[in-house]
C-alpha cells in the first residue's frame, strides 16, 4: 500500500481531532516508521463554511494537513445537490462572472487554501463538464473568499 488517507465528516472541523493527533497516531501505529497517511477528507462548501473560513485566516484543518504535506480532499462541494439551488445567480455572478451557480460552488471550494482536490458526484458526462469548467478556472483569491463568506453570513 502506497498511501492511505482518513475520512470524516465532522471530526476535524468540531476539533475532536487535529491534523497534529492524526499524524501522531498514524506514526504510533506505524511503530515509528513511515506511516503512510497521504490524505485527509472533510466536506468543504459555501454550506459547510467553517473550513473556508478558518483557511481564509490560515487556520484551520486545512491548511494544517496542507502544511503537513497531506492531500486535502474537499468532499460535499453541493451537499445532496441542494446547494445550486440555494445559490441564485446573482451570488454566481460575484464568485465568478459567467459560471452557474453550480458551477460558482465548486469554484469557491476549489479555491479554497489547502484543498488539493474536490470530490464530486455527477449524475452524467454534462455535469462532469460542468465541474471540468468550474475547476479550470483560476482560482479565487483569499480576498475573493472572504467577500463570499461575508456576503452569505450576513443575515
Amino acid at each position: 500500500m502506497a498511501g492511505y488517507g482518513i475520512a470524516m465528516w465532522a471530526g476535524l472541523e468540531e476539533e475532536a481531532f487535529t491534523v497534529g493527533e492524526l499524524l501522531a497516531l498514524a506514526t504510533g501505529a506505524a511503530s515509528g516508521q513511515h506511516h503512510h497517511l497521504v490524505a485527509v477528507q472533510l466536506p468543504v462548501s459555501l454550506v459547510m463554511m467553517t473550513p473556508i473560513t478558518q483557511a481564509v485566516d490560515g487556520r484551520g484543518p486545512l491548511p494544517a494537513a496542507a502544511d503537513a504535506g497531506l492531500r486535502v480532499m474537499a468532499s460535499a462541494p453541493l451537499p445532496g445537490g441542494e446547494l445550486p439551488g440555494m445559490v441564485d445567480q446573482e451570488l454566481a455572478d460575484l464568485i465568478q462572472p459567467g459560471l452557474t451557480p453550480a458551477q460558482a460552488c465548486v469554484l469557491a471550494v476549489a479555491s479554497c487554501p489547502g484543498v488539493t482536490n474536490v470530490l464530486l458526484a455527477a449524475s452524467g458526462a454534462p455535469h462532469w463538464k460542468e465541474a471540468a469548467k468550474a475547476v479550470a478556472q483560476p482560482s479565487l483569491t483569499t480576498a475573493k473568499l472572504r467577500e463570499i463568506t461575508r456576503v452569505l453570513a450576513s443575515p
